[in-house]
């Protein structure tokens, strides 16, 4: 066989391996876990926490849902103003005197101090705050994220019922632009790729991960990981989080949202890379080794496929065009369930190579952008290097 056809003859290996071997990871049937008993009495009391930096834009989509919430116990919102220079504190007290419901704080922090990344920081503050009112769980959600009016409720059943201290749903993110449609519903499936739902949901969990824009926290719990002190400096706050809860003996469950959405926009190319870039490079711990793994991973598992395939096909080379054609076919296959979710038309699942060629270049602009010393820019601030943090 040519070099392209034993090539391609891996790049099939690796696909039927994903395929079988790394928890299902392309199905998307992880939702939240059903509650079949008498629901909690007395339903227990909770904290939101909500981070926010010049949210001004999203806020009316957002707080309000939560302000809402369709919840039998005692819930109040602690808003947490980092800095806005756009108003959010302000928003955020007209919004609670307009849609009333839950009891509205609103708090600020002050500018983070050396070694702690910007949103934990705001959490820290929160959260402290918040456990100041002696609530059973916190719910950490974003300030781009809106609930539906049953959200907390069942987050605290499902948490309740099966024993959970970290219950964690993927919002649903916004698919309206032609580049949200071709790169989100990917941003997903990679993400499940790296993290299988299955395997950190298992009993003896393989993988440990959440997503960080809507957390439901056992507030004992928090205090035994020691977050968000432990994490402090991590840019992917929401892993370290699972981390730091797992490593203080928690059971955690993440899925995917049906009534959680992201409102955040990313109507073009430029927005939804910044968004990326920001923290690919984070992802591979700063570690040029794993960055050269990486490309040469997506290059032979997503764009070896569909060129061997054209160039079998163009240089009569049955066995790479065979071999291409199938490792394509298997890829685009296991992409259809999570268009399916984002409800997106089918046909954009042979795209999917397009799509990973882009998160190739954007993790080696990840790359260029930390060795710059721009890092982990967001909001105004930039995390190249954080700082080791004070003992406390």
């Amino acid at each position: 066989m040519s070099t392209l056809a034993w090539f391609s003859t891996i790049s099939l290996a690796a696909w039927v391996w994903l395929l079988l071997g790394q928890g299902f990871f392309w199905r998307t049937d992880q939702r939240l876990p059903p509650v079949r008993r008498a629901r909690p009495e007395p339903w227990p009391r909770v904290a939101v926490v909500v981070p926010a930096r010049d949210e001004a834009e999203v806020l009316p989509m957002s707080l309000p849902s939560l302000l809402v919430q369709d919840y039998p116990g005692t819930a109040e919102v602690f808003l947490v103003d980092d800095g806005s220079t756009d108003g959010t504190g302000k928003l955020a007290v007209e919004l609670s005197g307009r849609y009333g419901g839950l009891p509205l704080t609103v708090v600020s922090p002050g500018e983070p101090e050396p070694g702690w990344t910007g949103k934990l920081w705001a959490l820290r503050h929160g959260m402290a705050q918040a456990r100041a009112r002696g609530p059973e769980y916190l719910l950490l959600t974003d300030a781009d994220i809106a609930h539906e009016p049953d959200s907390l409720r069942r987050l605290v059943a499902a948490a309740v019922e099966h024993d959970l201290d970290l219950v964690s749903q993927m919002a649903r993110l916004r698919v309206a632009s032609f580049w949200e449609r071709l790169v989100v519903p990917a941003f997903v499936y990679f993400f499940a790729q790296l993290y299988p739902f299955r395997w950190i949901n298992r009993a003896r969990p393989l993988a440990t991960a959440a997503a960080g824009g809507c957390v439901l926290l056992r507030t004992e719990t928090a205090v035994a990981a020691d977050v968000p002190e432990a994490i402090r400096q991590a840019v992917i706050d929401d892993v370290s989080l699972a981390r730091a809860v797992r490593r203080a003996g928690g059971r955690i469950w993440l899925g995917l949202a049906e009534r959680v959405d992201s409102v955040r926009p990313y109507p073009g190319l430029g927005e939804l890379w910044r968004m990326i870039a920001r923290s690919a490079y984070a992802q591979l711990r700063h570690n040029p080794l794993l960055l050269v793994g990486t490309v040469a991973g997506l290059a032979l598992v997503y764009l070896l496929p569909p060129v061997a395939l054209v160039a079998g096909v163009w240089t009569g080379d049955a066995p790479a065009a065979w071999a291409g054609g199938v490792a394509w076919a298997v890829m685009a296959g296991t992409y259809v369930p999570m268009l399916r979710y984002y409800r997106q038309p089918l046909r954009l699942a042979p795209l999917l190579p397009f799509t990973a060629f882009l998160y190739l270049l954007m993790t080696v602009d990840s790359a260029v952008r930390h060795y710059r010393g721009r890092g982990a820019a967001w909001k105004g601030r930039t995390y190249a290097r954080p700082e080791a943090a004070p003992d406390r």
